[in-house]
């Protein structure tokens, strides 16, 4: 009996490892129709009779302003140029917080908040933290960074029903994501953190604070050598 769950077990782990690096290959080249939470909020706006309809538009990186890329970098991940997919000293302070406040937050790269929302569910366990990582170190080995800032910054939530950031550029500003400049992104980076609650116009004076110290940091992020 033992031995057959065993064995059953195996072959689940062993199939779990097969769909999901293939999955990984395959959106190594294939844009990312849905994510997740697009999924989940789409269903929960259809549950309490909401028509809204979840605004996506991808685009190449090409076509995504390099002023939003060092935006996102400065305001979510200093060292995504640098790291292999995790930060570890802000790992480090998010454990100490954890500690202070006992719960599970924060320390989470690009990498992590892509692999999160493209393969997993929204929500804090240490199950879903391990598969994140594991999700994390794929990505790294075969996307590589320019793909996981392409794929990041056409999956997450920018707005209210709003994904990604052809989509977010023409909700906040009416422009395309390849237009926009140094202030109008920090103002997209600016309501990461929260981008249900928070605007990138007509801000509170707590996300214009955060919208200066994006653009002062952006300077530090220097070239984009993916």
């Amino acid at each position: 009996m033992v031995k057959k769950i065993l064995r059953i077990i195996g072959k689940v782990l062993l199939w779990f490892f097969v769909i999901s690096i293939l999955s990984v290959f395959i959106f190594k080249w294939v844009p990312i129709p849905s994510t997740p939470l697009m999924v989940t909020r789409a269903i929960g706006n259809k549950l309490d009779g909401d028509d809204m309809v979840c605004s996506h538009d991808w685009v190449p990186i090409e076509e995504i302003s390099t002023n939003l890329q060092k935006a996102v970098i400065a305001s979510e991940d200093a060292n995504f140029l640098t790291h292999h997919g995790f930060d570890f000293k802000a790992i480090q302070k998010a454990m100490e917080g954890n500690e202070k406040g006992k719960k599970l937050k924060g320390g989470s790269t690009i990498s992590q908040q892509t692999a999160k929302n493209v393969f997993l569910w929204q929500g804090r366990s240490y199950i879903r933290k391990g598969l994140e990582a594991y999700f994390t170190v794929l990505i790294e080995l075969i996307w590589g960074k320019e793909r996981i800032m392409e794929v990041y910054l056409n999956s997450i939530e920018m707005g209210n029903g709003v994904y990604g950031a052809e989509a977010a550029s023409k909700y906040w500003y009416r422009k395309s994501a390849v237009d926009l400049t140094k202030n109008e992104a920090a103002g997209i980076a600016a309501i990461l953190p929260n981008p249900r609650k928070f605007k990138a116009t007509n801000s509170s004076s707590y996300i214009n604070r955060r919208k200066g110290r994006i653009v002062k940091h952006m300077s530090y992020v220097g070239k984009l050598d993916y």
